[in-house]
């Protein structure tokens, strides 16, 4: 029997969940091998990023290396950066990989598969706003976080080394849960910060500016429970700015549709998602506007039924016309369903079709409070909470990743790391 060789692409919420039981249901299968490509080497679920940006997080404690999950669940990683598709010799172009100082390090290669599935995510869309690429942080991956962590904190150092002759602007673009999220955890980090050597630096002296181009933030939420949101930002001390615009970022700020210039020292961008733009390029997919490529009910690319498509980068449309939103909920959906049909096309048996549940929107604001609402047959249509219940639900959330990557009695030792990490390591990320 020849051998199937079963190829995921992209190493996120989805593609880690599917590569994962795909390594354990083929573990004891010589015919069958199973591999993931990722650009990265560790993994952080996407929607911890913000955690990571204000240091709540460290990334390298935390995250799932790769290379450690793939000798567990009996997959193989390589890294690399996907650049092509040869359907019909069913093989990936991956890029060369090089080093900090641009010396090749491994050649680029071709990657034989029989099945393939593309799990890439999204990256955050900018809308071709002027100096947003610039002068704007982004939020895509663990770097990005990272990178503006490190420009997070040599600001306060530099601030405390000047007396804080001025406050720390922070402006960020998009009222979605990213941007209302990263809103809270930085004022949690600047009430952290004073226990670590900053203690002359005052929580007045932060000021955050959330702007969102539209009527309210949040707007996946229902109306209520983003005004609960917006209430609580502007407890903290968040300006909060909705129907404004903006068309231009520069080193001093962002400028507004009016002409409005709103001072930040630091800027964060996250306003709007769309697929890597790559992926319209390979001309042979059919994709959308927002770069996704459009999928079959199966989850198979319209055009190749060989190759799948799940999480943000797929183009699901639903029974009433709409299309499955970016959220890790769906992801780890379509992670499910696209496992069930690979393993019944191994075995020649029918497919079954994707079909997208809304569990409901939950949003972080730090340890202050959470937001959102739950949907499903129990609470026979959706269910408000705020509060430490919401805070409760919204942590649940991510424990499903780390039990479908890790198993229960895994996810059980690292809630319990975690919590002795709070006694011995400090609850902010300093470097």
């Amino acid at each position: 029997m020849e051998t199937q060789h079963i190829v995921v692409v992209g190493g996120g919420a989805g593609g880690l969940e599917l590569v994962t039981k795909l390594g354990r249901k083929y573990k004891h299968d010589a015919h069958v091998s199973v591999t993931l490509i990722d650009r990265n080497l560790t993994h952080v679920w996407k929607p911890l990023l913000h955690e990571v940006a204000a240091g709540a997080l460290d990334a390298d404690i935390d995250g799932v290396d790769y290379r450690v999950q793939a000798a567990h669940a009996h997959f193989n990683f390589l890294p690399g950066v996907l650049c092509g598709i040869d359907h019909e010799k069913r093989v990936i172009n991956l890029a060369a990989i090089n080093d900090d100082q641009g010396r090749q390090i491994v050649a680029a290669r071709n990657i034989p598969f029989t099945y393939l599935v593309l799990a890439i995510g999204s990256v955050t869309n900018d809308f071709g706003t002027k100096g947003a690429q610039q002068h704007c942080f982004f939020l895509d991956s663990v770097k990005q976080a990272t990178r503006f962590h490190h420009q997070l904190m040599n600001t306060f150092l530099s601030l405390q080394a000047e007396k804080y002759p001025r406050p720390l602007n922070v402006a960020i673009v998009g009222g979605g849960a990213t941007g209302v999220e990263l809103s809270a955890e930085l004022y949690k980090s600047a009430e952290l910060i004073r226990s670590y050597g900053f203690s002359d630096f005052q929580l007045s002296q932060l000021k955050i500016t959330l702007v969102e181009a539209g009527p309210r933030i949040l707007p996946a939420l229902p109306e209520r429970i983003a005004a609960a949101a917006q209430q609580e930002l502007i407890n903290l001390g968040v300006k909060v700015r909705v129907q404004t615009p903006v068309v231009e970022a520069t080193e001093q700020g962002l400028v507004t549709q009016s002409g409005e210039l709103i001072e930040a020292t630091i800027k964060v961008w996250a306003a709007g998602v769309k697929a890597p733009e790559f992926l319209a390029q390979l001309g042979c997919f059919e994709t959308n506007r927002a770069n996704q490529i459009v999928v079959r009910p199966t989850l198979q690319s319209t055009t190749h039924s060989q190759i799948f498509v799940i999480g943000d980068c797929a183009a699901v449309e639903q029974a009433d016309g709409s299309r499955v939103p970016p959220r890790a909920q769906a992801a780890h959906q379509m992670a499910e369903c696209a496992y069930l049909n690979i393993v019944a096309m191994l075995k020649q048996q029918p497919l079954r079709h994707f079909v997208y549940r809304d569990h409901g929107s939950l949003v972080s604001l730090s340890s202050y409070s959470a937001v959102g609402s739950l949907m499903g047959n129990l609470t026979r249509g959706a269910m408000m909470v705020e509060g430490w219940l919401a805070r409760v639900m919204y942590k649940s959330l991510y424990r499903m990743h780390q039990v479908a990557v890790h198993g229960y009695f895994k996810t059980i030792l690292f809630i319990l790391v975690q919590k002795l990490n709070r006694r011995l390591k400090p609850r902010l990320k300093l470097h």
